[in-house]
């Protein structure tokens, strides 16, 4: 992923998606973002950039696909798609915010925080949400049709924890280590990593 612009080693973008537009709203000095500001990138994102997000969206059968969008040393950004039966173990974020918002299609999200009851809602398109750090969830598509959402976590590349259940969730979910990394090295490991 390269950036055509003099500021590259501030963030790197999709370039489909480089633009003046997107480099004002992920803020390269930001270190760290809350959901709710997670949530308003996800949300601006999947509605102002949905022309290039639908030209880079692709389908894979074998897995669920995605592709970096952004990363900065305080947020990553993704494009995730889901075909029908597609969908994620029960998993946190390893201590990182996150958000998603549906750009396409709808899925199902079942979630808990430690201690609390399983509940579960239907994403539709347009729908955004940000969470903190104390949650878990999976994410499946059992509809008939095609999804694809856009991503953030902060701080970027945490390990995120599976569960063999929701019902397994500690009563707490302990922070991993963040990797304070500079974006060189983040990169590196983005490029091994997915969402």
């Amino acid at each position: 992923m390269t950036s055509t612009y003099a500021d590259q080693d501030q963030f790197d973008l999709h370039p489909t998606l480089d633009s003046q537009l997107l480099r004002d709203v992920i803020h390269p000095s930001r270190s760290l973002w809350t959901p709710r500001e997670l949530r308003d990138l996800t949300s601006f994102v999947a509605s102002e950039l949905t022309t290039g997000l639908l030209q880079i969206l692709d389908y894979s059968t074998e897995r669920r696909w995605w592709a970096r969008l952004g990363l900065t040393e305080g947020v990553e950004l993704w494009l995730l798609s889901w075909l029908p039966g597609q969908g994620t173990e029960p998993h946190d974020h390893g201590g990182s915010a996150g958000s998603f918002t549906v750009l396409t299609g709808q899925l199902q999200e079942d979630y808990r925080y430690p201690a609390g009851p399983i509940r579960s809602a239907v994403r539709g398109t347009g729908d955004a949400l940000g969470f903190g750090s104390g949650r878990a969830h999976q994410v499946l598509n059992p509809f008939d049709g095609p999804a694809a959402t856009v991503h953030a976590y902060s701080p970027p590349l945490v390990p995120t924890r599976e569960y063999a259940s929701l019902l397994d969730i500690p009563d707490s979910i302990p922070p991993l280590p963040a990797q304070r990394l500079p974006l060189s090295e983040l990169r590196q490991l983005a490029d091994l990593e997915g969402p």
